[in-house]
């Protein structure tokens, strides 16, 4: 029995071990790709409109709370918790900040997809439906509701029971004793978001489908061109059901079963959420071609900034390396800003 319970122990401190070095690397990368994301989006990109680029970042900064955030906040409780311990203050804290970001994530996600619906069904009114009050509106919901809708759980002696959970080494609310607060969770936050996003990317998918098809009748030529709207909203939308739907299933089983998922499904469904916020980087900015050209002269910038000796290399001396810069950020910022429904509507519907 002393050496089973040595076996055994061991085991677990590998699998541990293997968990945390994970974590760390998905952190890793998620960090480094919504910074990129941020240096490029944080001044203007050609074709993307100021409402578009406010929702990205709204996007980019829920994105980066999850290496910034989610994943320091629970590596930090797993290195100094003993497990032997109950449910603390800080685990409460941990669990809150966790529901929180996901949730965000998710209202911003369905926020997009509605911008976009309106942009391209509604180009005339858009101006009128969605101001700059309305957009920074609604930014702020996905931003304040979901602390307001999980404030209960951030309370020690509240309704919502917390344990830290040595399987996905994470705070998790003990759903399975709040059965009915568990299934308004996800009626409030999952079910609605789901159902705008694929109502509105369906839309616009079925509309540029439609649009694609005209095109072909017309000129033969243009049934080569790639597939705008499948390749961008097709992704999204099969990255966004990958990724949230394990973890919102096995909530609810969790909850109405009363029992728990073996040791590694758990892990993997409970932090496959944050892949999205990688993922993100890769369909909403990486395959765009304007993103990808901002993102290379902001590396120049930073590059001739760093290395003065680099300018004199490649032939810039003086002020000329500063005509080259500044002719770089004029290049792109002088461009004037389109409306987002002339942005989206070329490029979901046009196919241009």
């Amino acid at each position: 029995f002393p050496n089973r319970t040595h076996v055994a122990a061991h085991t677990c401190l590998t699998h541990r071990t293997v968990k945390i070095s994970i974590i760390a690397v998905l952190g890793a990368v998620i960090t480094l790709g919504n910074v990129a994301v941020l240096l490029v989006i944080s001044s203007s990109v050609a074709g993307w409109s100021r409402n578009s680029r406010y929702f990205l970042l709204s996007l980019t900064a829920a994105d980066s709370a999850f290496g910034l955030l989610v994943m320091p906040l629970n590596l930090l409780v797993s290195l100094l918790k003993d497990y032997t311990e109950g449910p603390d203050a800080l685990c409460h804290v941990v669990a809150f900040c966790n529901s929180t970001v996901y949730s965000t994530c998710m209202y911003t996600l369905a926020s997009i997809s509605l911008e976009r619906y309106i942009a391209v069904f509604y180009p005339l009114q858009y101006s009128t439906l969605l101001t700059r009050k309305r957009t920074l509106l609604l930014i702020a919901f996905s931003w304040c509701f979901p602390p307001f809708l999980l404030m209960p759980i951030s309370f020690p002696q509240g309704i919502i029971e917390v344990h830290f959970s040595t399987a996905s080494l994470v705070c998790n609310p003990s759903y399975s004793t709040n059965v009915g607060y568990s299934l308004s969770l996800t009626c409030f936050i999952f079910f609605p978001c789901s159902i705008v996003m694929t109502y509105a990317n369906l839309r616009v998918w079925c509309a540029a489908k439609r649009q694609r098809l005209k095109l072909r009748k017309f000129d033969s030529a243009r049934s080569s061109r790639p597939n705008v709207a499948a390749r961008v909203l097709v992704p999204v939308m099969a990255a966004y059901y990958t990724c949230w739907t394990p973890c919102m299933a096995v909530m609810i089983y969790n909850a109405v079963s009363g029992s728990s998922v073996p040791e590694w499904i758990e892990f993997v469904v409970v932090w496959l959420p944050t892949c999205n916020g990688f993922l993100n980087c890769i369909f909403y900015f990486w395959i765009n071609q304007s993103f990808r050209r901002k993102f290379r002269l902001v590396v120049q910038r930073m590059a001739l900034a760093a290395c003065p000796e680099l300018a004199g290399t490649l032939g810039y001396c003086g002020n000329s390396k500063t005509q080259f810069v500044s002719g770089i950020l004029d290049n792109n910022n002088g461009i004037h800003e389109r409306s987002s429904s002339v942005s989206s509507t070329c490029t979901l519907l046009s196919l241009a």
